[in-house]
């Protein structure tokens, strides 16, 4: 899970090797990783539980979940008690075992996040911007860690496995739709971003593409369990979005599997353009600025927009029938269980997207088509932080999905 268009760089001392053959301690690093990662997935589970969707013996798993609760990393629940024997005793992943930060870059905003072992968001830091620019996004990523690192005790920051940044690709390709100057844009050329926060932070870095980070933490503490297939979009200042198939993503032979945004959809006029040059937050931006409305508010805080009237409506239904295409294009070809629509506003909104988006469907041509079920994501506006934050967290302590959906049960 979480792979980079390339791959994510593994975290020095990652728990689990994947070069050479086994050895005991590998195989130990692996059944620790198996334990957590279904124990995560369930919510709490029991050794007896453990032991049958594992196919690991009973002793075994006691050996591991004896070792992992005496590390702090799991922790027990409440008995439960059957019909018969003694009660049963979920183990649970301690949230305050391991923390990781998570770094959204935008194209107006950044967040900083730290999240827990289980997915919360403890703190964060915000910040707008006109357009992003390297010097100034270094700068609040140091600033950034530091603000967050003082408000912790020693010991939480000993447990702090990383930083995962989800950022867009190609930030210098975007230049006139922010409203930029090219040549300010231009200073990303070159730029190793994953190399330059590297040389700042003393934590292990990783890097991921914003709306692949989106999908992956739908997949993962979303509605992902509920559905091995789907076709995910989020809408940011430009659409984005990703593909899970057998409930895994699907990153495709170049990984760039699931740019919706480049989907060619129509407009109003009948023109054909691609799916963000309608579906993209920044489209509304324009929209408002020609109805006077001032648009910063739309990214001082994503969940806290204000209804801005006709000028919403308008974009709302314009993006609806652009994604009902694009969904009808996709189900085409892939037998997706479902179209999870997500995006960086406030549940309200979402809510509105997808009604319209539902009702814009039934005006298309289904002859031959298996619809999706068409839903809200679950995560919502901090997706792509807090996928960002998964990835430290997985490259140390948990196994990808792929793995997790061969239990025996």
């Amino acid at each position: 899970m979480l792979e980079k268009a390339g791959a994510a760089q593994a975290a020095p001392g990652a728990v689990l090797e994947t070069s050479g053959g086994a050895n005991q301690v590998r195989v130990r690093a692996y059944n620790e990783r198996l334990v957590m990662s279904l124990v995560r997935r369930h919510a709490g589970l029991s050794k007896a539980d453990i032991a049958r969707r594992s196919g690991l013996s009973a002793q075994t798993v006691t050996v591991i979940m004896r070792a992992l609760e005496g590390e702090g990393l799991l922790i027990r629940g409440t008995p439960v008690r059957g019909r018969v024997g003694q009660p049963s005793v979920p183990m649970r992943l301690n949230p305050d075992a391991v923390f990781s930060f998570g770094l959204k870059i935008g194209r107006r905003s950044a967040d900083l996040v730290l999240m827990d072992f289980v997915g919360r968001i403890r703190m964060q830091v915000h910040r707008t911007y006109p357009y992003p620019m390297p010097g100034f996004l270094l700068a609040f990523i140091a600033e950034g860690i530091a603000e967050i690192e003082a408000r912790l005790t020693p010991e939480e920051r000993g447990r702090i496995a990383g930083i995962g940044i989800a950022a867009p690709f190609e930030l210098w390709s975007w230049a006139e739709e922010v409203g930029a100057p090219q040549s300010d844009m231009n200073q990303w050329h070159g730029v190793d971003l994953q190399a330059e926060i590297e040389a700042r932070v003393a934590y292990p870095v990783f890097l991921q593409n914003d709306a692949t980070s989106a999908c992956a933490a739908e997949l993962v503490f979303g509605v992902g369990p509920h559905y091995p297939d789907f076709i995910y979009f989020f809408i940011g200042s430009f659409i984005g979005g990703g593909v899970v198939l057998n409930s895994a993503l699907f990153s495709g032979r170049t990984g760039t599997a699931g740019a919706v945004g480049s989907l060619p959809v129509q407009r109003r006029d009948g023109k054909t353009v691609q799916l963000l040059k309608i579906a993209s937050i920044f489209v509304l931006e324009n929209l408002l600025r020609e109805h006077g409305i001032n648009p910063e508010t739309l990214w001082y805080s994503a969940e806290d927009w204000v209804d801005f009237g006709e000028p919403l409506e308008i974009w709302i239904q314009d993006t609806a029938a652009a994604l009902a295409q694009a969904i009808v294009a996709s189900a085409s070809v892939i037998d997706f269980s479902a179209a999870v629509i997500d995006g960086g506003f406030p549940a309200w909104v979402r809510e509105r997207v997808v009604v319209a988006t539902r009702a814009a469907v039934k005006q298309l041509d289904l002859q031959g088509v298996v619809l999706p079920e068409i839903v809200e994501g679950a995560v919502g506006s901090q997706a792509r932080s807090v996928g960002g934050a998964s990835l430290p967290l997985f490259s140390r302590y948990l196994l990808d999905q792929n793995v997790l959906f061969k239990e025996l049960a």
